[in-house]
């Protein structure tokens, strides 16, 4: 490896390239493969051939994307594009790998930072700061140029926006990342070079899309506490009868998009509930 080059990651898996040059490949099929991983490339090797992807390149990562059928052998996978070139890779322990990827991108990139953005539903007067990004476990951590230090819990955050704003006299592409901080709601809005904001936005946003399984009656309950109702009159407050108001209350809570406060019985949005209700309501 090159100088000030560090090994990250050397696991066997599996490789298709599905677009070449912007052109979709036809009649595709997965190539077992050695994926070497370090700080600057990743390198795709099998028996009769050698690809390299410059991390400094890549435009866009995503996890599980659909293609074609020939994807359906694997059941996870992540696609990585570079210029006109997608590839799709599926590495063992694809998870671990995965993180590793995003860390090998995103880390140590100078980005600039405005937080809180908004809190409470209130726009703040924050400047723009320069900061360093650092990927942690399950975090997404910003070491700002004044001292500060601000730890984006990815299992706390809500809704991510890519939004173009006026930074510093030019129009930027700026990624609004809503989460939690000490129970509060808050905006922390991160700009920077254009792949790396969009490489980011997917990072944090990956797990907090509205999921497709949530019933009408569980939607009518979500978006009545989105819109302030208390717990204690959403049965009347959206025709139920209380047991089965609380019927719905645990399957929530099971899911993940609530959180029980107190027994019997109140309870509050968590982030990915309040993205399901934002976007329910948005689409009416």
């Amino acid at each position: 490896m090159a100088e000030g080059e560090q090994k990250l990651a050397d696991v066997q898996g599996r490789f298709m390239q599905v677009v070449s040059d912007g052109r979709k490949a036809s009649d595709v099929e997965w190539q077992s493969c050695r994926l070497l991983l370090s700080n600057k490339r990743l390198l795709i090797l099998t028996n009769e051939d050698k690809q390299t992807i410059p991390l400094g390149k890549v435009s866009s990562i995503k996890s599980r994307g659909d293609v074609n059928e020939a994807i359906a052998q694997v059941s996870s996978y992540l696609s990585i594009q570079i210029a006109s070139d997608v590839y799709l890779i599926a590495p063992q322990d694809q998870e671990s790998f995965e993180e590793k990827v995003y860390g090998a991108v995103l880390d140590q990139q100078v980005v600039y930072v405005k937080h809180p953005a908004v809190k409470g539903g209130v726009v703040q007067d924050a400047g723009w700061q320069k900061s360093r990004l650092k990927i942690g476990d399950g975090t997404v951590d910003l070491a700002i140029a004044s001292g500060q230090f601000v730890e984006i819990d990815r299992s706390d955050v809500g809704t991510v926006e890519i939004t173009e704003q006026t930074v510093n006299d030019a129009q930027r592409r700026v990624a609004e990342i809503e989460h939690l901080v000490d129970d509060t709601v808050v905006q922390t809005h991160v700009t920077g070079p254009g792949r790396i904001v969009t490489i980011l936005a997917g990072l944090v946003g990956q797990e907090h899309e509205p999921e497709a399984d949530i019933s009408q009656a569980e939607h009518e309950v979500l978006m009545a506490l989105y819109s302030g109702v208390s717990p204690f009159k959403i049965p009347d407050f959206v025709g139920m009868e209380v047991e089965k108001v609380e019927e719905i209350y645990d399957v929530l809570v099971e899911k993940g998009l609530l959180q029980e406060v107190r027994a019997r019985r109140e309870v509050s949005l968590q982030p990915r509930g309040r993205n399901i209700a934002s976007e329910v309501i948005e689409n009416q």
